[in-house]
């Protein structure tokens, strides 16, 4: 058997940022259907809390800089498809103004296993917390928007990986 025959195919990588809702539905259905095959898939949503440590929140903006957040979310979509074989990744990130519970990111990870999917899929939000360029500002209900600051705790997620 030649050695290339041993050669995992290459990951199916999806990524795309920008204000537009998702379908987490689709989505899954996305995902499936790059990796054919393969026994996991997981996927993760996340929301627009309406509360913060300061109080209740209206909403949420969020920024970021095109150039830089397109290169950090490709790589850290390989990093996690390199170390735990993931045959397909979805990467889904909103910017601009959310409300209360709109959706503002998906991930989803797909392996033979259920364990890698699921590792994947967290290394790659505990990754996003802390490396990718995005910049969330607060809206409380009173109107005041503060910016969000780093959390210890996902630096404290991310350092386990």
């Amino acid at each position: 058997m030649a050695a290339d025959a041993l050669e995992a195919p290459p990951t199916s990588i999806l990524i795309r940022v920008g204000p537009e809702d998702f379908d987490a539905g689709l989505e899954y259905q996305g995902l499936r259907q790059r990796a054919p095959g393969h026994g996991a898939l997981v996927l993760f949503t996340g929301l627009v809390r309406d509360q913060s440590p300061r109080g209740a929140l209206q909403g949420m903006r969020l920024e970021h800089y095109p150039a830089m957040t397109g290169k950090c979310l490709q790589r850290i979509a390989e990093q996690a498809a390199g170390r735990w074989q993931l045959a397909a990744v979805t990467i889904i990130h909103r910017v601009g103004e959310l409300a209360g519970d709109d959706q503002i990111v998906l991930v989803g990870g797909a392996a033979h296993h259920r364990q890698g999917a699921f590792d994947g899929a967290q290394f790659i939000m505990d990754y996003l917390k802390t490396e990718a360029p995005f910049w969330k500002q607060e809206i409380g209900v009173d109107g005041d928007a503060h910016w969000v600051e780093a959390k210890a705790s996902d630096q404290q997620a991310r350092e386990r990986w």
